[in-house]
């Protein structure tokens, strides 16, 4: 099938803490944005489907048009979590309102995006971390393994870093760090047992919301928030090094942590990373026109 020169498109980008839409249309551009929450099936489909839908009418309000235009979109979603083949299925099998509806990895349109449709490779630096590169039609992921598992260096893992080291502190069992009173100060309590209930159960999201704190104790010298800093910058710089084994033409850093933790990283690879030429969603926008048209 072959778009018309009319149709319009909505790109949409959903990580671990919020989920964004973009709507464009060929003879205009972008004509309308909207925010919604977390959009990770990996912590919950129903979620991610109610942010994918408050994103996407916002974005259909803001661009001036009726909320049943949503009918009409050509979408393409990249989103965090479909890098796993359950996952991947279960969002391809929703009944969604699109016209028509491309499905892929929120680091592959983050790649398309930053690069402009061209290859290149990136750095998730957010909610979690991974690296991506796309290089003669091949596409290669290191990290992305969630979590629990992984997704070091990123935000949700210095914020699980500085949790585990508060509660060593304050009990007695590990190095004294500030990261204990600065924790203690956020959560408004005054004992570890205190912080371990205010983060029971709670996903990704929440501890990445610790993560500036995080980098503002290791600004003031604090020996063990120093030492988190630095093993998920290496993390980080280990994880560019290995993307640029693949050659890519360019390489570029996306997510919430991309600015701040580049004083960390090794001086090469801050001299490697250039900046996306279009956010993740643009890049979404480019993968449903190109899927469109095959």
């Amino acid at each position: 099938m072959v778009a018309n020169k009319d149709q319009i498109f909505i790109g949409i980008d959903g990580g671990g803490t919020k989920c964004r839409a973009t709507v464009f249309s060929k003879q205009h551009g972008v004509i309308g944005t909207g925010l919604g929450g977390p959009a990770n099936p990996l912590h919950g489909l129903e979620r991610t489907l109610e942010s994918i839908m408050v994103s996407t009418q916002l974005a259909v309000k803001d661009a001036g048009l009726q909320s049943n235009t949503v009918n009409d979109l050509v979408a393409g979603l990249g989103l965090a979590g479909v890098n796993l083949p359950g996952l991947y299925q279960q969002i391809s099998e929703w009944h969604h309102p699109f016209k028509k509806m491309f499905l892929t990895t929120d680091l592959h349109t983050a790649c398309i995006g930053a690069h402009e449709g061209h290859d290149g490779a990136v750095i998730i630096t957010g909610t979690g971390s991974c690296g991506f590169s796309y290089v003669n039609g091949k596409s290669t992921t290191y990290g992305g393994h969630g979590f629990s598992q992984g997704d070091k260096g990123s935000g949700a893992w210095l914020g699980l870093e500085a949790v585990k080291a508060s509660l060593l502190s304050l009990d007695g069992l590990g190095p004294k760090t500030a990261l204990a009173e600065t924790l203690l100060a956020y959560f408004g309590t005054d004992s570890a047992m205190g912080i371990a209930e205010s983060m029971a159960g709670k996903p990704s999201s929440a501890y990445a919301k610790l993560a500036r704190s995080v980098l503002e104790v290791a600004e003031q010298g604090d020996e063990v928030a120093l030492s988190i800093v630095v093993d998920g910058a290496r993390y980080i710089s280990d994880l560019a090094y290995r993307l640029m084994e693949q050659k890519p033409p360019r390489l570029s850093m996306i997510g919430g942590l991309s600015e701040p933790l580049q004083k960390w990283l090794d001086a090469e690879v801050v001299a490697l990373v250039e900046p996306p030429i279009q956010p993740p969603e643009m890049g979404a926008i480019y993968f449903a026109q190109k899927s469109v048209n095959i």
